[in-house]
C-alpha cells in the first residue's frame, strides 16, 4: 500500500470523493482547505479529505474506499494512516457522519466514540434526500477519538 500526499488536481479525485459525500458543493467547502490523501494498492483503492479545525482538532470531512475495493481493510488502513500523521500535531481527530449501520460500526471498530449530534444536519445541507442502508439520513453523528 502507497499513501499519497495530493495538493495539485485535487478535483481529479471528485467521482470517488462523490461516493463520500454525495453533494458537490459540500466536497467544494472543504477540499482546497483540507488535505487530500489517496491510497494506491495496484490502482486507486481510497481517498480522504482531513482538515485542521483549530484548538488541536483535525476532521475527516470525506473517506470514501472504490466499490470494488470496499470491505478489504482499505478504510481502516486509512484511517489508521491519518491517525499517524495527524498525531503530534494535534489533541483529537473528529469525524461527522450519517445514523447509519454501515458507517458507525466503522468508524467504532476504528476507535471513535460519539460525541454529539447536530439535528437535521443532511435535511437542511442538502439539496436531495440522502440514504444509506435504506435508511434516510437526517442528524449528522459527529464522533471523536483522542490522538
Amino acid at each position: 500500500m502507497e499513501f499519497r500526499t495530493i495538493s495539485d488536481s485535487k478535483r481529479a479525485f471528485l467521482p470517488l470523493l462523490l461516493l463520500g459525500d454525495e453533494q458537490e458543493a459540500m466536497i467544494n467547502r472543504y477540499l482546497d482547505r483540507g488535505t487530500l490523501w489517496a491510497l494506491y494498492d495496484g490502482g486507486l483503492r481510497a481517498v480522504c479529505v482531513v482538515t485542521e479545525e483549530g484548538a488541536g482538532d483535525f476532521e475527516i470531512k470525506n473517506l470514501a474506499v472504490a466499490p470494488e475495493s470496499q470491505r478489504q481493510g482499505y478504510g481502516r488502513a486509512m484511517v489508521e494512516h491519518v491517525v499517524r500523521r495527524c498525531r503530534g500535531w494535534g489533541k483529537r481527530l473528529l469525524v461527522g457522519t450519517g445514523d447509519s449501520p454501515l458507517t458507525l460500526p466503522f468508524y467504532e471498530a476504528c476507535g471513535f466514540r460519539e460525541c454529539g449530534r447536530i439535528e437535521g444536519f443532511f435535511v437542511e445541507n442538502y439539496d436531495h434526500p440522502i440514504y444509506e442502508a435504506g435508511r434516510r439520513l437526517t442528524d449528522m453523528v459527529l464522533l471523536d477519538m483522542e490522538l
